[in-house]
């Protein structure tokens, strides 16, 4: 069981277009020419994009009940025993970050109709940067017939509060902010290069679905 608390955090700055290799603004926009191999290349070098930051809280909770079960006498017997309670709630941070890896973007993701220009992101990833549980604010409740919680159990519900959190990734947005942050950084880029903004269209290859955010995640920072 979980309750859930989110704080988005949206990290949005000038030097994600330094970071493409972007320079001044030009003033007034050149004549477009044939600058689509210039453009691949100016877009490869922003490499791996971070274009938005979630911190998220949340609050794992396990409660369980010692019962006593069996027969007598042909009769069956459930009984919960007054002292045999257990409650725990943790209290567990984590950073993710969605960020666009365009280190194999190429001429494919491109397409030029008239004076009009399409570019087609990669498909944006998330990763969880961080996780941790603030054990000194753990809540816990155990009754006298009742062991503490163990290591191990705390480390299982850890992985349910990871869980939680990769289910709560569609809510919070952050698929959307990737594709507007990096148009953001993308779109200056293009118009130094004689594309007025208004010609200018930053796209996914799809509208990606619940469905698809097991493929959208970096395994190597969730499996942690």
């Amino acid at each position: 069981m979980t309750k859930k608390l989110l704080q988005p955090f949206i990290l949005l700055s000038a030097f994600l277009l330094m970071a493409c290799g972007g320079k001044e603004k030009a003033s007034d926009p050149s004549p477009v020419l044939d600058t689509i191999p210039m453009m691949v290349m100016q877009i490869q070098k922003c490499a791996k994009l971070y274009t938005a930051e979630y911190q998220v809280h949340k609050i794992v909770t396990h409660d369980d009940q010692m019962k006593l079960k069996g027969s007598f006498l042909q009769k069956e017997f459930d009984i919960t025993l007054p002292m045999g309670k257990r409650k725990i709630a943790i209290p567990m941070d984590a950073s993710l970050k969605a960020y666009i890896d365009f280190s194999d973007f190429s001429e494919k993701n491109v397409r030029k109709r008239g004076d009009k220009i399409e570019i087609i992101l990669p498909d944006p990833k998330v990763e969880m940067t961080s996780s941790k549980i603030n054990h000194q604010e753990i809540k816990r409740h155990v009754s006298l017939l009742r062991a503490n919680f163990s290591d191990e159990e705390l480390s299982i519900y850890e992985k349910q509060g990871r869980a939680a959190i990769i289910n709560d990734i569609p809510k919070m947005g952050i698929i959307h902010m990737a594709q507007e942050n990096a148009a953001n950084t993308l779109i200056p880029m293009i118009e130094q290069m004689g594309y007025p903004q208004s010609n200018i269209t930053i796209t996914f290859r799809k509208k990606y679905t619940v469905s698809d955010l097991p493929s959208l995640l970096d395994q190597k920072t969730f499996a942690r």
